[in-house]
């Protein structure tokens, strides 16, 4: 099976600051890998190097074998690359259906914007009772819920997951975590990462672990707790 997603030597910081040490990971096509680690050693910051959102980079990233190391993030957006960043990020002013509807103006999504709103709101059902709402008059979890909404409103073929479960309840945090795990990838692939090891057990592929900067094989042990 081919590599949807390779990177290679990756080293990755901000300003002087030296994040990621030469991390290494190949993900095939329809695999889903789960990164565990404490928060301050790295998980956040390979996932936004890939997008092009830290400061500085080097090493190689390729998506399904050609050069993306220095491609933009609205580039990589258009090509399929999709972050679903940790915590909200979202626009508290607009309603709810606005911030879906930010999320698909990567190639055609946005002619199909009705249809990929109207299949985000079977997934959460409470977003379709709020398309008019204000997203800043939302809790915490219907937030969470429309920014991965977001996520999902354009033609993915990478999803870069950061933290699903940050700042939730339990009960609602696995409901958000089995959502993005259940999805059909279609050929892509899934990139999330998490410190609640208890959320992706046994969901996905592989699990491997982020220290220092740097990724190690998952021992099985304490998955960041």
């Amino acid at each position: 099976m081919s590599a949807a997603l390779e990177i290679k030597g990756l080293e990755a910081g901000y300003g002087p600051l030296s994040v990621l040490h030469g991390v290494d990971l190949s993900i095939a096509e329809g695999e889903r890998v789960g990164i565990l680690g404490l928060n301050g050693h790295g998980k956040t910051t390979m996932l936004r190097a890939i997008v092009d959102l830290v400061d500085w980079k080097r090493g190689e990233i390729l998506l399904n074998g050609e050069d993306i190391t220095h491609a933009t993030t609205h580039a990589l957006a258009r090509r399929g690359v999709v972050l679903m960043p940790q915590g909200d990020a979202l626009f508290p002013g607009l309603t709810v259906k606005d911030n879906l509807d930010a999320g698909a103006y990567p190639g055609g999504s946005w002619k199909r914007r009705k249809e990929r709103r109207d299949h985000v709101c079977e997934i959460f059902p409470r977003l379709g009772e709020r398309l008019g709402q204000v997203v800043g008059t939302l809790s915490g979890g219907e937030r969470r819920m429309c920014s991965i909404g977001r996520g999902l409103m354009c033609d993915a073929r990478i999803y870069l997951v950061d933290e699903p479960s940050l700042g939730l309840g339990p009960g609602i945090a696995k409901g958000i975590c089995d959502t993005l795990l259940g999805l059909d990838l279609q050929g892509g692939a899934l990139l999330i990462a998490e410190q609640n090891r208890a959320l992706i057990d046994g969901r996905i592929d592989r699990t491997l672990r982020m220290h220092g900067g740097e990724l190690t094989p998952d021992t099985g042990g304490d998955g960041g707790h």
